[in-house]
């Protein structure tokens, strides 16, 4: 009769240890970083979009400038001298000129100031004297705006001439007596509309960054939650524990808005060059349009290229906070060379596409480590196996 066999260990110390609930909760786990969520269609279409907007707004700007000046003397100078075929854009009561550039400022500042004030509360976690420190750049540039086309309009009505044999020694004195007023008719048009096209790259800037902005939150997050913190690397480590829950909340609920407003500043952009090549073409002399131009992007250098560069300056450059999710250095422009099929990736950097990073290959990248890493582990055990079999066989 077959009767049950005991087992070899009956004492208590067994070799192994059975799972204790007690130990195994007061043990702190070291998981992996958590990764971003699943990516879905919409939002590969929308980081699409972003993609080519930063390409279109972003493109080298010290090159644009080039452009802008060569362009108002040289086609300037063709169209004063032959005469240009008559489009819709040379009628001065044509749609975009009447709603949009009339209003040139107007337009620009619907889009710049609530994407100023978005993206300046999120990356200074709320901090209103920061915010105002950033909206006051729009203020400056208004000013700069207000200023100089009321001094054309000032010196196009009061240094003249009247087209007539009697005196009258104002614009608005001729034009009343029905006769035509010959003054230095400085370009109102070609100021406004390179100002506020060089204002709204600059401004966009702070855009540069903001999808990192979402890896830096979520690790910080794991990093106060679990880890250690003691070799945190993380722009946000400095940041209290409110300022890091403001941050967060206003990162998820401004985003998508100023995702459409960036698009929107990008559109706006394309329509003032358009624009800008319409007036070149059809109105005012050369001369008035260059240095209308001329003066237009000596405001621009002065101001965020020299002024709002000064460190401990008011106010900071687009995008200084009470953290750093930026290279200013990079995204100063987009470089215009051909790149490379097979990008060099710097160590510990993960290669991107469109801008955003590509965590499948560095979780298979990890998944390789892992695997050579447990391969070396067995073979370091198939080496020490023969000798510790040799070691008891001779005891």
């Amino acid at each position: 009769m077959a009767t049950k066999r005991r087992p070899l260990h009956t004492g208590s110390k067994l070799n192994f240890r059975p799972g204790n609930s007690s130990e195994s909760s007061t043990c702190d786990p070291k998981g992996k970083k958590p990764l971003p969520e699943p990516t879905t269609v919409r939002k590969v279409l929308l980081m699409m979009i972003l993609h080519v907007c930063r390409k279109t707004l972003f493109f080298d700007t010290n090159l644009k400038v080039g452009i802008y000046g060569a362009s108002l003397f040289l086609i300037s100078l063709v169209t004063d001298v032959l005469p240009v075929p008559k489009t819709y854009f040379a009628r001065s009561d044509n749609i975009f000129n009447q709603y949009f550039v009339k209003m040139g400022w107007g337009w620009t500042l619907l889009m710049t100031f609530p994407f100023v004030v978005l993206t300046s509360y999120t990356y200074c976690c709320g901090k209103k004297d920061k915010v105002v420190m950033h909206v006051s750049r729009l203020g400056i540039a208004t000013f700069m705006w207000f200023f100089w086309t009321n001094l054309f309009q000032y010196i196009e009505s009061n240094y003249g001439r009247c087209l007539s044999k009697a005196h009258f020694p104002t614009k608005a004195a001729c034009i009343g007596k029905g006769f035509m007023w010959n003054g230095f008719d400085l370009s109102g048009h070609a100021f406004i509309l390179i100002y506020s096209s060089l204002v709204l790259i600059e401004e966009a800037r702070a855009i540069n960054g903001w999808e990192r902005m979402s890896d830096l939150i979520r690790n910080e997050g794991y990093t106060r939650d679990t880890a250690d913190g003691s070799l945190n690397v993380n722009p946000l480590r400095s940041l209290t524990e409110r300022e890091f829950s403001d941050l967060k909340a206003f990162y998820e609920q401004f985003t998508p808005y100023i995702h459409s407003l960036f698009i929107g500043m990008t559109c706006l952009c394309i329509l003032w060059d358009v624009m800008l090549v319409s007036t070149m073409l059809y109105y005012h002399i050369m001369i008035e349009k260059f240095v209308s131009g001329a003066i237009a992007i000596l405001m621009w250098f002065v101001t965020y290229r020299y002024w709002y560069a000064l460190p401990k300056v008011y106010p900071n450059l687009p995008g200084d906070g009470l953290f750093k999710y930026t290279n200013r250095q990079q995204s100063r422009e987009i470089p215009t060379k051909k790149k490379t099929s097979t990008p060099n990736v710097a160590k510990g950097q993960l290669p991107k596409f469109m801008g955003m990073p590509l965590y499948g290959l560095r979780n298979q990248e990890m998944k390789m480590k892992d695997g050579m890493k447990d391969e070396k582990e067995e073979q370091f055990m198939d080496e020490i196996s023969p000798a510790s079999s040799s070691k008891v066989s001779v005891t």
